[in-house]
């Protein structure tokens, strides 16, 4: 019988609210694989206070690149602004670690593909939280889905709308390019429509619209969109800030069933619902139950799918291609609501305007002096 792995050696960079809500406690909960080791944050006194919250042990730096070169981690959890990421993420990678990072991985598929190159040269990977689809509602019922136990997808709504206020973005570093990427579209519906490329595979073609109906943002407030997948079923895509009665819901039709997912911020077994069709006998309806155990979609739930990938020395889920069919799905509806064309999948590469920058430096959504 082969020994356990040690237990991980990680570190954090950034200490907000996040790293400290989902993080720490995701970090506890897999103790016996993972020891939290070093902290990283440009605030001291968020930096003190987290290292008091985490316990003893954990080493405060207020440089990432010092961190690295003191500490060499075997994992590292990003939690900062997005403008940040890909440098971290590099520095990470170069340093021989693998990186967990909150969405957006990157701002732009160019800085996807500096992330890939780093990785390559490194053979570390990197990962980006897409914590819904390590809930065992998804994982079932992408089985039920792909084995073809519902029928053939047919149809699909994809809805993110949610509430942000002038407050919201009264942060410096949100809904603007530079800093956060984008608007709803990247910030807010990614984790839903990632959920959704999960449950229905490849996609094809997108078309959309984006507008700025309430907030004074560089970004848009609320996006639409049409998807062809390559399976050939349509879906809906609705990412918004202006809704005050919030939900996410993801809902898809096969031929034998539907199954729908409602939620806010996280899913149980008990927010998926499988009506079957009329023609589907009941014994067969009653084989879709949700499995027994109830793993809550969760940072706690992807972290250990990490775990698992560097105990076994495999890619780990949430990085390389399949993350980035997600981020060019983001680049694609960007591109599909400014020009007023269909975007393909893969269209966008070196040389077209929507691949170093979602805007696309389009006149009517390029970065500009705001009054």
């Amino acid at each position: 019988m082969s020994p356990s792995p040690a237990r991980r050696r990680v570190a954090v960079i950034g200490t907000g609210a996040i790293v400290s809500g989902s993080h720490l406690p995701a970090l506890r909960s897999h103790a016996d694989r993972a020891e939290l080791v070093a902290a990283v944050d440009v605030d001291p006194a968020r930096l003190a206070a987290f290292r008091e919250l985490a316990g003893d042990g954990v080493t405060g730096y207020t440089s990432t690149d010092e961190m690295l070169d003191a500490v060499r981690p075997d994992l590292v959890l990003i939690g900062t602004p997005p403008s940040l990421h890909r440098e971290q993420t590099v520095a990470a990678l170069e340093a021989g670690a693998w990186v967990l990072c909150e969405k957006p991985l990157c701002l732009s598929l160019a800085e996807y593909d500096e992330i890939a190159a780093a990785e390559e040269a490194s053979g570390a990977y990197a990962s980006v939280v897409f914590q819904h689809r390590y809930g065992s509602g998804a994982v079932h019922a992408r089985e039920l889905i792909a084995s073809g136990e519902l029928g053939a997808p047919l149809v699909a709504h994809c809805q993110t709308t949610w509430h942000r206020d002038a407050a919201y973005y009264a942060v410096p570093w949100r809904g603007r390019w530079a800093t956060e990427g984008g608007g709803p579209t990247m910030g807010h519906g990614i984790h839903q429509f990632d959920l959704l490329l999960h449950l229905l595979g490849p996609w094809a073609e997108i078309r959309a619209m984006a507008t700025r109906l309430v907030h004074d943002t560089e970004s848009e407030d609320v996006s639409t969109a049409l998807v062809r997948f390559e399976s050939g079923a349509l879906a809906t895509v609705v990412n918004s800030v202006l809704s005050p009665q919030e939900v996410s819901r993801i809902r898809v039709d096969c031929a034998d069933a539907t199954v729908e997912l409602t939620h806010l911020y996280g899913h149980r077994n008990d927010d998926w619902v499988y009506t079957p069709a009329p023609h589907v006998p009941s014994e067969r309806a009653a084989a879709w139950r949700t499995p027994a155990a109830d793993v809550p979609s969760s940072h706690t739930a992807q972290l250990g799918a990490v775990l698992d990938a560097h105990d076994n020395g495999v890619r780990p889920p949430g990085s390389g291609p399949a993350a980035r069919a997600t981020l060019d799905f983001a680049a694609a509806l960007y591109k599909a609501a400014f020009t007023g064309l269909p975007v393909h999948a893969g269209e966008i590469a070196p040389g077209d305007p929507f691949y170093p920058a979602m805007h696309g430096d389009h006149p009517h959504w390029a970065p500009k002096e705001r009054v």
